[in-house]
């Protein structure tokens, strides 16, 4: 696991298309799968998919204080404003605003839970408060397949006050 130096950054609001997953997501990597599929295949359809396309998750809660059961997860990807949904994919506005960013670079897909600790405590060290009253994300910055060595380059962006 190769981490950079968190910073605190503005980030953009953005729209984006949907799938969302309540229960317990925490180490379970076909769930991610299975929601980042459809949502790809009805995208996929629709013509939405370019090079300026974001893949994202969004997290509202905070997995040591809501119960596993209650966890929110949405699997997103970037669509213009003018994107019409159907069926289960939904579409939102995801609020930007201030957010401790760190870049990460994992061996696999065991390594998330460790990096967004790292990032929580590099947010304690500098006295940087967690806001959850907006979510945090996940930017997949690639495709851990076509890596050479398979695998997840990430930005982790927690809300802050």
């Amino acid at each position: 696991m190769k981490l950079d130096k968190p910073e605190v950054r503005e980030l953009d609001e953005r729209s984006v298309a949907c799938v969302t997953y309540v229960g317990n997501y925490i180490g379970n990597a076909q769930i991610f799968a299975r929601l980042f599929d459809k949502l790809g295949r009805w995208a996929g359809t629709k013509g939405l998919i370019g090079p300026d396309t974001l893949l994202l998750s969004a997290y509202q809660d905070n997995p040591e204080v809501t119960p596993p059961d209650k966890l929110t997860l949405q699997c997103c990807m970037t669509v213009p404003d003018d994107a019409e949904v159907e069926e289960d994919i939904g579409k939102k506005k995801l609020p930007g605003g201030r957010y401790a960013v760190m870049r990460a670079e994992l061996t696999g897909s065991e390594e998330y839970g460790q990096a967004w600790d790292a990032l929580g405590n590099w947010m304690k060290e500098n006295n940087v408060s967690i806001d959850m009253t907006r979510p945090s994300y996940e930017f997949y910055l690639n495709n851990p397949d076509e890596h050479p060595e398979k695998h997840h380059i990430v930005e982790i962006c927690m809300s802050v006050l």
